[in-house]
């Protein structure tokens, strides 16, 4: 395992472990969680990093391993210490970082690979929604060892579960089925169904600036932006990556700023608003590169991860001049 800090980029190298999902913690900043798996995901087992910043680049401060793949992460939203992950054996594992051993808990309902999982950000709510592709997507508590309940309607594998960042209950959903979903945990049953693309749908995320307003990424090689207020079509629509674009994120700070990293290698910076909506197109990865998260404390600063074994942290160009 090597650190480089070279060309304002922070680099970790993992042999032998490929990335899925980089997230930053919400409570100590610089801070990251990525989820790895070996042999691309598709055999062997799974590994969770814990990483901080240090003078030479990036430090290994925590590592965990589970029997298969990990594919998604989040961080509680009321423990500093604790993350979920998921994997291909259908299960969630909840770790807390203080403590070196083994998951505190294991949540094994999905019968298929469990791909995508969020904790909720609204407050006075701690529950995670879970993605399979088994079709279905799963409530949980945390503090409770089953699910709470299991939404059907996907017609193929879920790749992506998104908590609403402004309405309590409410999350999203992208599949293979070429929708896009919207749920309510009240009503325990979808709100809006979008046909977004006319391919898989591998990436959703919501703006934290408007409650009306999602992303949605897709192996037709688009971005679409939606208004759940009229979504007979597409707000934007941005073009440029050249093979399937793996995950989507809105800025934390800027309303019109998104990234989207892709199995074109690149990672590419937007702002849809503007007419020339391309604002800057990274390319120091050499294989799929399938987590990306903004920081929440630093306005400038990006982290993601590639199946090149290596995790990335550095302040594009283009968030370091002012919009």
């Amino acid at each position: 395992m090597s650190a480089v800090c070279g060309g304002a980029a922070r680099t970790l190298r993992v042999p032998g472990r490929h990335g899925y999902a980089a997230e930053f913690s919400p409570y100590l900043p610089g801070r990251l969680a990525c989820a790895t798996a070996q042999h691309y995901g598709i055999a062997g087992c799974g590994t969770l990093l814990i990483l901080d910043p240090d003078e030479s680049g990036l430090r290994l401060f925590r590592s965990f391993d589970w029997n298969d793949g990990l594919f998604d992460v989040t961080w509680s939203e009321n423990n500093e210490h604790v993350l979920i992950t998921c994997s291909g054996d259908g299960s969630l594992q909840l770790w807390d970082t203080a403590k070196p051993a083994g998951p505190l808990q294991v949540y094994k309902e999905h019968t298929q690979e469990v791909y995508s999982v969020d904790w909720s950000q609204t407050r006075g709510e701690q529950l995670v929604v879970s993605g399979s592709w088994d079709q279905t997507v799963k409530l949980w508590d945390p503090t409770v060892g089953k699910s709470l309940c299991t939404f059907r309607g996907h017609e193929s594998i879920i790749y992506s579960t998104i908590w609403s960042p402004h309405i309590p209950g409410c999350f999203a959903s992208a599949s293979g089925d070429q929708t896009l979903r919207i749920w309510d945990v009240k009503a325990a049953g979808v709100r809006i169904v979008i046909p977004a693309h006319q391919a898989e749908i591998l990436s959703c995320d919501w703006c934290k600036y408007s409650e009306n307003l999602l992303v949605t990424g897709a192996v037709d090689c688009s971005l679409r932006g939606w208004d759940l207020r009229n979504v007979r079509q597409p707000v934007f629509e941005l073009l440029g990556h050249t093979y399937a674009i793996r995950r989507v994120k809105f800025s934390p700070f800027h309303a019109s700023v998104l990234a989207s990293c892709s199995y074109d290698f690149t990672v590419r910076f937007w702002n849809f608003s503007k007419p020339d909506f391309l604002l800057e197109t990274v390319e120091h990865h050499t294989e799929f590169t399938c987590g990306l998260d903004f920081s929440l404390q630093s306005p400038t600063q990006v982290a993601d991860c590639s199946w090149d074994e290596t995790i990335k942290i550095y302040d594009p160009a283009c968030l370091t001049i002012p919009a």
